[in-house]
């Protein structure tokens, strides 16, 4: 019984981290981090990703299989595929309700997405502590690409080139290294982020395959690039990312064309979208909140306290 409990937890989590990939603005990795898998599921994706390169790499030395299977030994297989089995839930789930919700309220849930970005730049802005001439420049220079780029005209209704999709997956990827950044802002900022909604809710299996492999990719190649700048050069990278989410806001603006040209505010939604973006901003507030807390209570504990009902123990 206490097995069984542990496994529904663990698939409570990751549905809870599925429906946050899936809501621009809300980062799966402080969902992560809330639920006390942050560290686990990082580490066995690393794993999964070194074992199926030296599975193919080193297959001509003999030794690739040997070593795949020492990769594959460090994934937390217990935890790792309910969290899956619950994300996998969630994204269809949560897909399903999304997608009609732009289609049809499209002022109203970017209003909300507007107050999810805002509020989640706290995160970055706070984790470069101390900005000084350096950090602002090049924070200011990101948010002048950033709203350039997100400016230039949408592509239209055209599906998008399958190439496109996997670079797409492979930065979006990247966002599980770095709680607070959203990977759904990601693809909203870069125009698939209706077109992969629509991947998932029709089941699009070529679509949806693109987009896995270029996920593969990015936590083979960029997420150890990101991790590797993250430690060395962690104030300037948190700084150029904070502009990029800053400058990208452009994007959400509420009041678009259909080619995502801005338009003037109307003045009889105004009070509605005040306080849609206000609700947006607090629900990361509230979470970030939560995080906050349960790390003070981490230091000062040890153990995982959320990981202490998991049929896997303390977070490694």
């Amino acid at each position: 019984m206490t097995s069984l409990a542990g496994v529904g937890i663990d698939v409570v989590r990751g549905a809870l981290i599925g429906t946050a990939e899936v809501v621009p603005g809300v980062s799966g990795g402080t969902i992560a981090l809330i639920v006390g898998v942050y560290d686990r599921l990082i580490g066995s994706a690393a794993a999964v990703v070194r074992g199926t390169l030296s599975a193919v790499i080193d297959v001509p030395s003999g030794r690739g299989l040997a070593r795949a299977r020492g990769h594959f030994a460090d994934v937390s297989w217990r935890v790792i595929l309910p969290v899956l089995a619950g994300m996998a839930t969630a994204v269809l789930v949560a897909s399903a309700l999304l997608a009609p919700a732009i289609e049809s309220f499209p002022v109203e849930t970017r209003a909300v997405f507007v107050g999810l970005i805002l509020a989640s730049l706290i995160v970055p802005i706070r984790m470069v502590g101390r900005w000084g001439a350096r950090e602002v420049l090049l924070g200011a220079l990101a948010t002048v690409l950033a709203f350039v780029l997100t400016g230039l005209p949408a592509a239209g209704e055209a599906q998008p080139q399958l190439w496109i999709v996997a670079v797409a997956a492979a930065i979006a990827v990247c966002a599980l290294v770095l709680p607070g950044v959203s990977g759904s802002f990601l693809l909203l900022a870069m125009g698939l982020y209706a077109p992969t909604l629509a991947a998932v809710n029709d089941r699009d299996l070529v679509y949806l395959g693109v987009f896995a492999l270029g996920a593969v990719l990015g936590l083979g190649s960029f997420v150890p690039l990101l991790q590797w700048l993250l430690e060395r050069r962690r104030r300037v990278t948190l700084a150029v990312m904070t502009g990029l989410m800053l400058g990208s806001l452009r994007a959400l603006w509420p009041w678009q064309t259909e080619d995502g040209g801005v338009l003037a505010p109307v003045a009889e939604q105004l009070p509605l979208v005040i306080a849609l973006v206000i609700a947006g901003a607090a629900l990361v507030v509230a979470l970030l909140v939560a995080e906050s807390r349960l790390v003070r209570r981490h230091v000062a504990s040890g153990p995982d306290v959320l990981a202490e009902s998991s049929v896997s123990g303390p977070t490694e």
